[in-house]
């Protein structure tokens, strides 16, 4: 067939089918890889037509719009927040000038990982996302291996965020409390129900339709927006500190190394700040089943997502920047929590506490697209059988069209990584590392797939860089080598370096990796193949011959093995 026929009729005793021309509709796909082609029996709109192209039936009510996919991702990325969470590392490490530079550098080489995931969502727009692209693009005989790999990956780093995002909203709480009334002391268990208490209350959100959810964040978004603004306006305008704003060698040239590693290093240590901020840009890849025109809606959102993030998170560190008088006070602060003692040591105890509140509600909405893009990063990898328990975490609910039981199994993960703060800060923290280089090194290995082994197998989508591609590629692959040591390095080293100051993340990540691999190797490789198709498909064309699979429909029945018919 070729590119310019849309697909072909297939005439039978129950009607019409059609095959689907996979390259007319500019999707990668896997039965492309496996010579095969899928079947509809109905007449489909567009976006269930690409979906069914790469091999899976509509389950979920496209009611997301571009922009609600966008909000969601937004809310995810959660700018001011998510910096309040993770100033302890980049102010800890280099001190203003760092934190300055540090966000330029990182936030523009994190550019080229975002215009590659956009690329590949406008070619493969469904849940698995990284996951089937990696399957789709790895060198022969290792599709299955390597999806496998980025699959758990990305599994270990949205599995990690409702805990991260969350603990870190809880201590917020905690926080305020303190500030508001001086004789109270919150003690870690404090600190745990509270984070319990977040996660049900985002379960009993999470798990409504999908339109309730786009709307949702929409506020979300609105909201972090808001917050962002008055951030950048209240501090400022109304330090109590004399000068109000630091000096420009402050702010830009000298770097306070607040490690035990050369200077340059710390800097890129603190690197950890904008990475973990700016990674919610690929909810809209995953939510692509659940948003129409989704191979444009997708790549445009992750891509306003990414520059929206970039600049917009600049301004902040700027405002932090000028304005924070007393680092170590502000990482190591009375409250256990920086972004509550920075905003006490600009405003004053009064307006610094409104602001935090303010944080604080901003906080909730990027927990809460957490827990969104998470349940579905599951459900998409449990739709092929890669993770136990997959029959129960790839249920679609049959009222609200969502997959509610994968939104609890997340939350229920996040709650056992929760009880890490009783063992000591390091082990929590760990968490933040971990959601970093876990969704990483799953975001860049299928554009290294695309740019070393892809080749032609690779059909670019209706949005693509052309000319760009590879250059952007090549900058992506380049910027994971550099951040997975940086990610896993102590900052202390000789008899400094002690259970309470090492970094667990090559622990707890690699652990998690290794149950994988052993998974793989004892079990998986048995029967996992890549993603399951859940489709009605020919095999090798023209043959006529179909493999039993469940109906479209969802109703169970098997669909025939023989098509005697001819295709015309």
């Amino acid at each position: 067939m070729g590119d310019t026929q849309r697909n072909a009729s297939v005439v039978s005793a129950g009607g019409t089918r059609h095959t689907v021309n996979e390259n007319s509709l500019h999707v990668t796909s896997i039965f492309t890889k496996r010579g095969e082609h899928a079947v509809i029996d109905h007449v489909a709109d567009a976006d269930e037509e690409v979906l069914v192209a790469l091999g899976y039936k509509q389950e979920f009510k496209r009611d997301l719009t571009w922009i609600e996919s966008f909000s969601v991702s937004f809310s995810v990325l959660g700018l001011l927040p998510s910096i309040a969470s993770t100033l302890s590392y980049n102010l800890a490490y280099s001190g203003q000038a760092g934190s300055t530079w540090g966000w330029i550098v990182a936030g523009i080489l994190i550019q080229s990982v975002v215009f590659g995931m956009a690329e590949l969502c406008s070619s493969m727009p469904t849940a698995g996302g990284l996951y089937y692209a990696t399957a789709v693009l790895a060198p022969e005989g290792w599709g299955p291996f390597a999806s496998w790999v980025v699959g758990w990956s990305n599994f270990a780093g949205f599995a990690t965020g409702p805990c991260s995002v969350n603990y870190a909203l809880a201590a917020m709480i905690i926080a305020a409390a303190e500030i508001g009334n001086p004789d109270y002391v919150g003690k870690d268990w404090h600190l745990y129900l509270v984070f319990l208490l977040i996660l049900l209350i985002q379960g009993l959100l999470t798990m409504n339709a999908t339109k309730f959810l786009g709307q949702l964040n929409i506020v979300g978004t609105i909201v972090n927006m808001g917050v962002l603004i008055i951030f950048c306006i209240w501090l400022p305008a109304s330090s109590i500190n004399r000068p109000k704003f630091n000096d420009n060698d402050t702010v830009w040239v000298n770097i306070e190394n607040g490690t035990e590693w050369p200077v340059g290093w710390s800097v890129i240590m603190g690197f950890l700040s904008v990475i973990w901020t700016m990674s919610g840009y690929d909810t809209p890849f995953h939510l692509s089943e659940e948003c129409s025109n989704a191979n444009i809606a997708g790549p445009r959102a992750i891509v306003m997502t990414g520059q929206l993030g970039l600049y917009l998170g600049f301004a902040i560190i700027l405002v932090i920047a000028y304005t924070v008088k007393d680092v170590a006070d502000v990482v190591a602060g009375p409250y256990g929590q920086p972004m509550a003692s920075l905003c006490v040591q600009v405003l004053g105890k009064k307006s610094g506490l409104a602001m935090f509140a303010l944080n604080i509600i901003a906080q909730f909405f990027v927990g809460q697209g957490c827990t969104i893009a998470a349940s579905r990063v599951i459900f998409a990898y449990s739709r092929d059988g890669a993770i136990p328990g997959s029959r129960w975490w790839s249920k679609v609910n049959s009222r609200t069209k969502t997959p509610v039981n994968s939104v609890w199994f997340v939350l229920t993960i996040a709650a056992l990584l929760g009880l890490l703060l009783f063992a000591s800060p390091v082990a929590i923290g760990a968490v933040f590392s971990i959601g970093a280089i876990g969704q990483y090194i799953a975001f860049v290995t299928p554009i290294g797939l695309k740019l070393f082994f892809a080749g032609d197998k690779f059909r670019p989508g209706p949005w693509h860089l052309g000319r760009w591609s590879k250059p952007i590629g090549a900058v992506a692959v380049g910027w994971l080598l550099l951040i997975i040591p940086a990610l896993t390095f102590p900052s202390v080293k000789g008899k400094d370096l002690n259970d309470l100051t090492m970094n667990y993340t090559c622990l707890i990540y690699g652990g998690v990796m290794m149950f994988a691999l052993l998974y793989y190797a004892f079990s998986g490789r048995k029967w996992f193949k890549g993603p399951r198709v859940n489709v009605e498909h020919l095999i090798h064309g023209e043959a006529g011959v179909l493999e039993g699979t469940e109906s479209p429909s969802g109703s169970g029945e098997r669909m025939p093995e023989k098509l005697p018919d001819k295709l015309v």
